[in-house]
C-alpha cells in the first residue's frame, strides 16, 4: 500500500488500506479536485455511494490520477429504495455508467432498512453481481448482527465489510465483537464525529499531547488499533495529509481504555438507529 498504510485482508481475499476517504458532499468540479488532491496524497480506498450522487465525480478523479486503476480500490452502496432483486441488479449497473468504470472493487448495501424487509434479495442480487465482474467484494452498512446473522442464515455467503457509525462517542463493541465472529472487518463512518465537540476532549487532548499528534490523528489511530477501518472526509490536502499521518505512533492499551471509555449507550450523534431507520 502507499505512504506505509497498513492494510487489511477480508474473508474474500481482497485486500483494502486501513484507512479510506469519505466523500459525502463531495461532488461536481470541485469535488473532482478534492478527489484527485486526496488521491495524490496517498489515499486508494475511495468511499461513495449511489445516494451520495457523486459516483461521476469520482469516475472522473480515477481516470485523471495518474494512479493506475488497479491500485485504487472504489467503493459504491446500494439505495434502499432499490432493494429488490431486479432492480438492485440494475442499480449496480447504473452505478458502473454513473462512475464510468467497469467494475468496483467494494459495493455495500446502504442500510438494511427492516420495515421493507427485502436486505436478503438484495444481498442475493449483490452476489449475482459479483458473480457477473461488476464487483470485486460485497458488504454491508449498518446491519445489526441480527442483520447479518439473517444473510449468513439464508445465503451462505457473509459479507466482506460492515460499515457502521463507530468514534470515541460510539465505539460499537458488541457490534464489532459480533461482526468479527463472522469475519466481518468493521468500516467506521463518521469516525470523527463530524465536529460534535469530539477534538475536543480534554482526555483525547492530553493523549494528542503525548505523542506529539493530533486529537484528529489520536482519534483516528484508536479506529486502527480496534480494528476498524475509519473513512474520515477531509476538503483541503492538509487535513488529507493530516488523516494519513497515524502510522508511525502507538497508543497504550491504557490510552485506548481511556478514548473507549468515552462510549456511551446514546452514543449515536444521528438518530438512525438500524433497528428503525430507513434510508431510501
Amino acid at each position: 500500500m502507499n505512504k506505509g498504510i497498513s492494510e487489511k485482508v477480508l474473508n474474500d481475499g481482497l485486500k483494502v488500506p486501513a484507512i479510506g476517504f469519505g466523500t459525502a458532499w463531495i461532488k461536481g468540479a470541485e469535488g473532482v479536485k478534492v478527489l484527485t488532491g486526496a488521491i495524490d496524497a496517498g489515499y486508494r480506498l475511495i468511499d461513495s455511494a449511489f445516494n451520495y450522487e457523486n459516483e461521476g465525480a469520482v469516475g472522473q478523479a480515477v481516470r485523471q490520477s495518474p494512479v493506475p486503476r488497479e491500485e485504487l480500490l472504489i467503493c459504491s452502496k446500494l439505495p434502499g429504495r432499490h432493494h429488490a432483486y431486479r432492480e438492485a441488479l440494475e442499480t449496480i449497473e447504473e452505478s458502473l455508467y454513473r462512475g464510468g468504470l467497469d467494475y468496483y472493487d467494494l459495493y455495500l448495501i446502504h442500510w438494511p432498512n427492516p420495515k421493507v424487509d427485502k436486505y436478503v434479495e438484495a444481498w442475493q442480487a449483490m452476489i449475482e453481481a459479483k458473480k457477473r465482474g461488476y464487483i470485486r467484494s460485497i458488504g454491508v452498512c449498518n446491519f445489526l448482527p441480527e442483520h447479518n446473522e439473517r444473510l449468513i442464515k439464508e445465503t451462505g455467503i457473509a459479507p466482506s465489510i460492515n460499515q457502521v457509525e463507530l468514534h470515541p462517542w460510539f465505539s460499537q463493541e458488541h457490534q464489532r465483537a459480533k461482526d468479527a465472529e463472522h469475519g466481518i472487518v468493521t468500516e467506521s463512518w463518521s469516525p470523527l464525529g463530524r465536529g460534535h465537540d469530539m477534538l475536543k476532549n480534554e482526555a483525547i487532548g492530553s493523549i494528542a499531547a503525548a505523542h506529539g499528534k493530533t486529537p484528529t490523528q489520536v482519534i483516528l489511530r484508536w479506529h486502527i488499533q480496534l480494528g476498524a477501518i475509519p473513512i474520515p472526509r477531509a476538503s483541503t490536502i492538509e487535513h488529507q495529509k493530516e488523516n494519513l499521518d497515524i502510522f508511525d505512533f502507538g497508543l497504550s492499551e491504557a490510552e485506548m481504555q481511556v478514548i473507549s471509555g468515552l462510549s456511551r449507550e446514546d452514543g449515536r450523534l444521528w438518530d438512525q438507529d438500524p433497528a428503525v431507520y430507513e434510508e431510501m
